[in-house]
């Protein structure tokens, strides 16, 4: 049976079928056509199926996001099925899922790929959306340095010193850094590529989110979270449903004025650290 009758439907491009990227695309995905990009084909067919239960529209592309052509046949295959409205990126390692070099190649220069091959296909009036973190918060560095971060062409980002040395000096340090040059790079998109494209751009850092895969940060590092927990003014962890709320509102036209910015979502673990209330070990 064909539960949809429309035609030249919009495109939501979702890279990491995860937890708060499907929460999102729940929201703004009535009426559209919904593209699962993910390197795990059992967890695409999991997740489609959820959606497709729900009445949404659903295509699945296998992508591996350290692939620059896989992603490029991603964001192809996006655009053959419609006007690409709306990407969104969540794809990623966790600092206790993986060494600091393969951080560094997923949640940073490949998250620099993505945003490269979709302001080849996102259309005017859309919006693009990358899932950062909290931690892109937590360290600064030198002002050359974040600058190289925003500015270097994406295929001269792994030849840097900062980011073959001191970013991968051990896996928290990896994350960071690669958090932080997510906000550096969707800034520079958005005065750059993706404005040039006439869509927008921004990021999004959630604090402390429970999802399948956060218990296995909570379990290797458990004593952390629970010290961020108890810092925090909101005294409690977030729900992917809250992360979606957010970023439907700035993949929607009510936040058309809002582009190459970072909304922290954190229950206030940052302002903990800032004001000396809480502190990395």
């Amino acid at each position: 049976m064909e539960f949809n009758l429309n035609q030249n439907r919009s495109v939501i491009a979702l890279l990491g079928a995860g937890s708060m990227g499907c929460a999102i695309t729940k929201r703004i995905g009535a009426n559209k056509t919904i593209l699962l990009g993910d390197v795990n084909e059992k967890n695409l067919e999991e997740r489609a199926k959820e959606l497709r239960y729900g009445g949404y529209i659903v295509e699945t592309c296998q992508v591996d996001a350290l692939d620059q052509q896989s992603v490029r046949n991603f964001a192809q295959k996006a655009a053959g099925l419609g006007p690409v409205k709306y990407f969104i990126d969540t794809a990623g390692a966790s600092p206790n899922q993986a060494t600091p070099e393969h951080i560094v190649k997923l949640d940073l220069i490949a998250t620099a790929v993505a945003i490269d091959e979709f302001s080849k296909v996102i259309v005017r009036g859309g919006a693009g959306l990358v899932i950062s973190s909290q931690t892109g918060y937590m360290m600064s560095f030198p002002e050359d340095i974040e600058k190289q971060l925003a500015l270097t062409p994406t295929d001269k980002l792994s030849e840097l010193d900062f980011v073959k040395n001191e970013a991968t000096a051990n896996q928290g340090i990896a994350y960071i850094a690669a958090k932080r040059a997510n906000h550096l790079r969707v800034q520079a998109a958005a005065a750059t590529t993706w404005g040039a494209a006439g869509a927008r751009i921004n990021t999004i850092s959630p604090g402390i989110i429970v999802t399948p895969l956060a218990y296995d940060e909570f379990e290797a590092a458990g004593e952390g979270y629970q010290k961020m927990i108890e810092a925090s003014p909101a005294r409690r962890v977030g729900t992917s449903e809250e992360i979606a709320a957010a970023g439907a509102f700035l993949l929607s036209d009510e936040a058309s004025f809002i582009t190459g910015t970072d909304l922290l979502i954190d229950g206030g673990v940052i302002a903990s650290m800032k004001t000396g209330k809480f502190s990395l070990q």
